[in-house]
């Protein structure tokens, strides 16, 4: 983090110019919390005791959203290359009834506001004009010490928002950090209760720790303390498996995958997670697959994202006869617009077992040495040529077309003329 960052000066100048209107103003949060260990924090949090119509008042009303005046915060508006920086006041907060957001809030002290934050290593607050750190809840300490640690009563910080249980486990794993004895029995004690929360805000945290590297860590941590078999109850059977063989244990081999994938987006790293999911009954694959959709949509994902799931789910084996596969049904599946995600998920699954990666190779190889128009050519007719050549349209369009493009890849035939005589024939068949 050097001082050129354009947000970080101009968070040091909201905190100046609250300082010279009278006020006191510090840093807040976890912005503090990466300044301290020398990391580029992703934004700047300032905590003040100006009221939100004060702070309104001193930046301008053109400059300032009161996005939660209520709980007394206002965003204040920095040049584009800055951004913008959360103002907010201290406050305590009273009962949070629905798990989530208190029923009211007080202003109050700076050492107040700390102590109803959520961990220590989150409850600090820093003064980049005077370079002062403010400490009530020894987050410091912690910090140096690399352990995640409610403030105060465990217990009444996770009741008050639930999702911190989930945090709690994000933080210990993306920071390598060890979370507290009583913090994580409180969580594992409490853990049924994340239900309350809503799928939207739980999804944010399942992404936020699949694609962190230390996602499998995460995922381990969650499983110990009981919040991932209530937050996806279907993988309730693996995680139970006690088998010596660690190859054969689906629950250490999903643990291996995730290690083993590379900075991978969330669809790919959630379908790692998920995919020794059983299906319902003993059933097929595809029963499984009308599982993993369920999840999805249980977690309020959207269309784009269940298809690109649901879709690396089926055919995350689909590959594993690659070199004996015929070339129209290799060709197809290396044409995918997914297949840079269905490889990596084979890749992992492969290494995660010590199985040979002869197929992986071969997949690449094959990749590599065919040029995109051979991999996938414009078709050669469509449906509008079948009419001209005076078929009937109806549903054995599409049977046609098929077999016409699987030749195509079959390169058996390569001119439209070759196509045309081929759609006739499979036409004729289909007559007869």
């Amino acid at each position: 983090m050097t001082s050129t960052d354009p947000n970080r000066q101009f968070a040091a100048d909201v905190v100046r110019r609250l300082k010279h209107a009278g006020f006191q103003a510090l840093w807040a949060g976890g912005c503090v919390r990466d300044f301290l260990l020398g990391r580029q924090p992703k934004d700047y949090d300032v905590a003040t005791d100006a009221r939100p119509d004060e702070v309104r008042k001193l930046f301008g009303h053109r400059r300032t959203l009161a996005v939660g005046a209520s709980f007394g915060v206002i965003i204040v508006r920095g040049a584009k290359p800055a951004g913008d920086v959360e103002v907010a006041t201290f406050r305590t907060e009273g009962p949070y009834r629905d798990g989530r957001r208190p029923e009211q809030v007080t202003f109050s002290t700076a050492e107040e506001d700390a102590r109803r934050r959520d961990f220590t290593i989150n409850g600090m607050f820093y003064d980049p004009v005077e370079q002062r750190l403010f400490d009530f809840v020894d987050g410091e300490q912690d910090l140096n010490d690399g352990i995640v640690r409610a403030i105060g009563d465990p217990r009444a910080r996770m009741g008050e928002d639930k999702l911190r249980m989930l945090r709690a486990v994000r933080f210990t794993a993306a920071m390598e950090f060890e979370l507290d004895s009583p913090t994580a029995e409180a969580i594992h004690s409490m853990a049924g209760e994340i239900r309350i929360v809503s799928a939207e805000r739980i999804c944010q945290e399942l992404k936020q720790m699949l694609v962190d590297p230390h996602r499998m860590r995460a995922v381990q941590l969650a499983r110990e303390i009981g919040l991932l078999v209530v937050i996806l109850p279907e993988l309730q059977s693996i995680l139970g498996e006690t088998t010596g063989d660690s190859h054969a244990n689906r629950f250490e081999r999903t643990l291996r995958m995730l290690h083993n994938l590379q900075n991978p987006g969330f669809e790919l790293a959630f379908t790692a997670l998920l995919h020794a999911i059983p299906a319902a009954n003993d059933g097929a694959l595809c029963d499984a697959e009308e599982r993993v959709g369920e999840i999805c949509r249980r977690l309020r994902l959207s269309n784009r994202e269940i298809d690109h799931i649901t879709w690396l789910f089926s055919h995350q084996d689909a590959l594993s006869d690659a070199p004996h596969a015929s070339l129209f049904r290799l060709k197809r599946l290396l044409a995918h617009p997914l297949i840079d995600d269905l490889l990596a998920l084979f890749r992992v699954k492969v290494l995660a077992t010590d199985a040979d990666l002869n197929v992986v190779a071969f997949c690449d190889d094959f990749l590599k040495n065919t040029p995109r128009d051979k991999l996938d050519p414009p078709e050669l007719i469509n449906g509008d040529d079948l009419i001209a050549k005076g078929l009937t349209p109806g549903a054995n369009f599409k049977t046609i077309l098929r077999a016409v493009r699987d030749a195509q890849l079959d390169e058996t035939i390569s001119t439209k003329a070759e196509a045309l005589e081929l759609a006739e024939r499979v036409s004729q068949n289909r007559e007869t």
